[in-house]
């Protein structure tokens, strides 16, 4: 854009201090009478405007130096346009709003302030024309009638130049055409239409008192019968308030309102009836207004007026712009139904420039613009480059979207000729697609994104296919099996039907020969294939062969699947084993905490124990008989829970139980370590949900593709339940090396820790904790957020304040969430910017903090081994295992409560007296038996 002129830069300029008029003349008038008085004011002043000018300038050339880094930060062009404006910056401020216009559609009031600046600085006819071209930009970005009204508004101005009039009208005739049907803003539309064609119709009106000629009769029956037109258009559509709008016509008519125009008013009032519970909804939704838009278009799609359906779906994406799920349906419809050229690729261009990230826009535009004939050069340079460059969010998504245009690229090839300009450009095409992914997708990502080599497959049907060169396609598919394919039936498959279809015999014999010998996940598949095929086409020989190596290869698989099979039936019978081995020192546990809690009575509940021994060895201790007849003579029995069994009196534990389990545990711990220990070929996996289900199959399908594994060891809680993390072995120490490359991978909502496998007592120093401890100025930390958030819903709300590289919410092990979140910007500034716009905001009616990640260091005192002194250990309050009871009133009957003797009795007594008084305070301490009770009720 041309640099702006004096007289512009003076315009401006005025414009400007025109605000600050008022003020200054008032400072005037009030200004002190004395002259140091206000020679000191004003050099107060210059010093704080200058230093405003100052503290501003920095700001501005830190937003462009922010932008020069990162130029698609919206934020940033919105702040820096603002503080140009503000410091008059004419030739800046052009400069900012044409370079954001070029990456980002505007809203309606961006555009507003920008056409309103650029109008004050216009006089001359050729200014007039680049305002033209600028309210024409605005009007592709979003369906405005606040912009349309004003584009006309301003072409009227131009009345007075050639052909003024004409073009005013047909900006009109534009504006009521693509706003026209708005059932609220349209009105005002049409009002400014009639209104301009009244204005006309007073300049071809002959004064009072003279019979007009009869030109001026045509041209006063002509703009009359443009008016009357303009009336029945109006009141053929479904506008708000129409009924004022009747009311004028009939006013202003002659010859009253015709019967056709009275019909289509009534039509379009039924119309209005039928939409205006819609409308409705919208007045009182709080933005963005998605639900009630989508049931509005529901209903017009219903109705099937494609010119309602339209303005409908640009009045959601005026307030929707950022939903790429509302630009592909608008599309859609637009290719299925309208199939406009003008409209359909217009649509297709402002939705990737909303939502850039979405590769579906992309591949949905390429295709429009092959089914609308567009010139390679766009296609290719102007619109695949660009998506190339658009930063999508997924590996998947630059497979896709390289298959499509090398779809559109193949559908351009002529195969009957041997080779041609764009057979060259496609194979060039595939080649780079490979590179690409190989360098660029596997280094943002970390995975190919085409594991399967989706890409490479079609290629090699394409050269086998429609260039019959087989010899291209064999190396593709030589490629593709080394890249960790060849354990797989399907690829060996696919690979023999294209033998089987463009190859000849030998080839096909040789790729399943091969497949038999690879493939680990169905074997039995492809040695089905392989015999089959020989008896088709195979000799004798060749049968003998096959028969031999399915055989040998079956064998081998059945001796695995054995060995496999005993050694899942081992653990489970040894996990089993621990289990109940599990459950029985917890019932020790539980036994001893009883026995310890009533220490203290020791000695009583020693003599207790005698009384009952007594009665349990006469009745309820097992026994067994010796000898015959009157020799017979009973023996207890000693069991596997002692010499009682289940039927033991209180406090009674057999001595040798615990130390035979203690012996049983130290065993069994010694026999895992022997069967599963082998930290060079294991890693340790952590940090997954507790409601995984079936872990083993899924950490089995996560980790097939590092190499064979020979064992996967979930850990599970004395109730069976997952506890989250487990072990997985592999055959060969090189798969650790590419198990650990899985790390932090998401698994079911949580990022899974892939750790080498370490022996803590050996290595206790080793640290596997993922989460920085330290500062991390680039990530912010989100706490109150509801428990309802999604990350969908996070990530939505804190990209409008820079780029996000991750989100991440804290959840519990179960799966619930904290309400505690982890973003990870681009660079510090964005996250700064981010703390001071979003800390205190309102959530879903939760008051957010947000500040920079600095996560508490661990306490020295949490590490294993760690002294900490009673104090800090004990919890505050103890209530016992099921808390603190409803009341506190004592269950035991009056009759039974003792009292306690003074203590000063107790010192002038005897010393049998003080025995006695002793025994009663120890009895009062311990708690009382049954025997306690049945004495007691006695002796009542």
């Amino acid at each position: 854009m041309a640099a702006p002129s004096n007289a512009e830069q003076t315009q401006w300029q005025d414009m400007e201090e025109e605000e600050a008029g008022m003020e200054e003349r008032e400072m005037e008038s009030n200004e002190d009478d004395e002259e140091g008085m206000g020679v000191e004011n004003s050099d107060d002043e210059d010093d704080d405007s200058s230093e405003d000018e100052k503290e501003n300038e920095a700001e501005i050339q830190r937003l462009e130096e922010q932008l020069s880094i990162n130029a698609f930060d919206y934020n940033c062009h919105v702040d820096l346009i603002k503080l140009l404006k503000q410091e008059g910056e004419l030739s800046r401020l052009r400069k900012a709003r044409q370079k954001m216009s070029e990456l980002f559609p505007l809203t309606e009031e961006i555009w507003l302030d920008w056409l309103k600046d650029e109008i004050r600085l216009t006089e001359e006819e050729s200014n007039r024309e680049k305002v033209y071209d600028l309210f024409e930009r605005a009007v592709k970005d979003y369906i405005c009638p606040d912009i349309w009204l004003e584009y006309a508004q301003y072409s009227i101005g131009g009345m007075g130049m050639p052909g003024g009039i004409d073009k005013a009208r047909a900006i009109f005739e534009r504006a009521v055409t693509a706003v026209g049907l708005h059932m609220t803003k349209g009105q005002t539309v049409w009002e400014a239409y009639r209104e301009f064609e009244n204005a006309i119709l007073s300049t071809v009106q002959p004064p009072p008192g003279r019979v007009p000629s009869r030109e001026e009769q045509e041209l006063r029956n002509t703009q009359l019968e443009r008016i009357h037109t303009l009336f029945r258009r109006q009141l053929a559509v479904p506008l708000m308030d129409m009924e004022a709008t009747y009311a004028e016509y009939e006013e202003w008519a002659e010859h009253g309102v015709p019967e056709t125009v009275n019909h289509q008013y009534k039509k379009a009032l039924l119309q209005m009836a039928k939409c205006r519970p819609f409308e409705e909804a919208l007045l009182v939704a709080e933005p963005p207004k998605l639900a009630e838009y989508q049931a509005y278009i529901d209903f017009e799609l219903k109705e099937g007026d494609p010119a309602r359906i339209q303005i409908t779906y640009e009045r959601t994406l005026a307030e929707n712009c950022l939903v790429p799920d509302m630009w592909a349906k608008y599309s859609t419809y637009l290719d299925r139904q309208l199939k406009i050229k003008d409209m359909v690729l217009s649509t297709h261009e402002r939705g990737v420039r909303n939502c850039p990230w979405t590769m579906g826009l992309w591949k949905s535009y390429l295709l429009a613009l092959e089914r609308h004939g567009a010139d390679h050069h766009t296609v290719s340079a102007d619109v695949f480059e660009k998506a190339l460059n658009a930063g999508f969010i997924q590996a998947t998504d630059y497979v896709d979207i390289w298959q499509a245009y090398l779809d559109y690229l193949r559908r351009r090839v002529d195969f009957s000729k041997e080779s041609s300009k764009e057979l060259e450009e496609l194979r060039g095409a595939f080649s780079r697609s490979l590179d690409y992914m190989k360098q660029d997708v596997e280094e943002r990502f970390g995975e190919s994104g085409d594991p399967s080599c989706v890409i490479m497959q079609i290629w090699a049907r394409i050269e086998a296919l429609h260039c019959k060169n087989m010899q291209k396609a064999r190396e593709l598919w030589d490629s593709i099996m080394t890249k960790g394919n060849a354990k797989y039936a399907n690829m060996w498959l696919e690979y023999y039907n294209l033998e089987r279809s463009y190859g000849d015999s030998t080839h096909c014999r040789k790729a399943l020969h091969r497949a038999v010998q690879c493939t680990s996940d169905y074997p039995e598949h492809v040695c089905e294939v392989l015999l089959t095929f020989e008896r088709v086409e195979g000799s004798l020989e060749d049968w003998d062969t096959a028969v031999q190596k399915t055989e040998t290869r079956l064998n081998r698989v059945n001796e695995q699947r054995a060995k496999a099979a005993v050694k899942e039936a081992n653990l489970a019978r040894q996990e089993e084993e621990r289990f109940e081995q599990r459950r029985k020192v917890k019932a020790d546990k539980k036994v001893q905490k009883k026995v310890q809690k009533g220490g203290r009575a020791g000695e009583k509940r020693r003599a207790e124990h005698d009384d009952y021994q007594d009665e349990w060895n006469e009745d309820s201790a097992p026994k067994r008989h010796r000898g015959n007849g009157d020799t017979a003579t009973d023996e207890y029995m000693e069991t596997e829970t002692g010499l009682f069994g289940k039927n033991a009196p209180p406090g009674y534990k057999p001595a040798s139980t615990g130390t035979k389990r203690a012996e049983v545990a130290a065993q069994t711990q010694k026999d895992d370590k022997l069967e599963f220990r082998d930290d060079h070929t294991s890693v340790f996996i952590s940090n997954l949900t507790y409601t995984l289900e079936e872990p083993e199959a899924k950490l089995r399908t996560l980790f097939q593709t590092c190499g064979p594994i020979k064992q996967i060891r979930p850990v599970f809680s004395n109730k069976g339940s997952f506890k989250g993390y487990g072990y997985v072995q592999f055959e060969s120490p090189v798969s650790v090396h590419e198990a650990l490359k899985l790390d932090r991978q998401e698994v079911e909502g949580r990022p899974m820790f892939v750790s080498p496998c370490v022996d803590k007592n050996k290595n206790p120093d080793f640290k596997v904790f993922k989460y920085n401890t330290s500062i991390e100025k680039h990530k912010i930390f989100i706490s109150g957020l509801p428990f309802s958030c999604t990350k969908e819903q996070l990530e939505e709300l804190c990209k409008s304040h820079g780029t996000i590289k991750e989100v991440r919410l804290v959840t519990y092990r179960s799966g619930k969430p904290k309400g505690l979140a982890y973003v990870e910007f681009a660079d510090e500034v964005q996250a700064s910017q981010a703390v001071l716009k979003m800390d205190g905001i309102d959530v879903e009616d939760n008051k957010i903090s947000v500040a920079i990640s600095n996560p508490p260091r661990r306490n020295p005192a949490d590490k294993p081994g760690s002294s900490r002194t009673m104090t800090e250990l004990m919890p505050r309050q103890v209530y016992g295992s099921r808390g603190r009871g409803r009341t506190q009133l004592s269950l035991l009957p009056r009759s039974l409560h003792r009292q306690t003797a003074p203590a000063g009795k107790v010192e002038n007594g005897t010393a049998a007296e003080r025995e006695t008084d002793s025994a009663a305070a120890n009895a009062e301490t311990r708690p009382l038996s049954n025997s306690d009770f049945a004495r007691m009720l006695l002796n009542k």
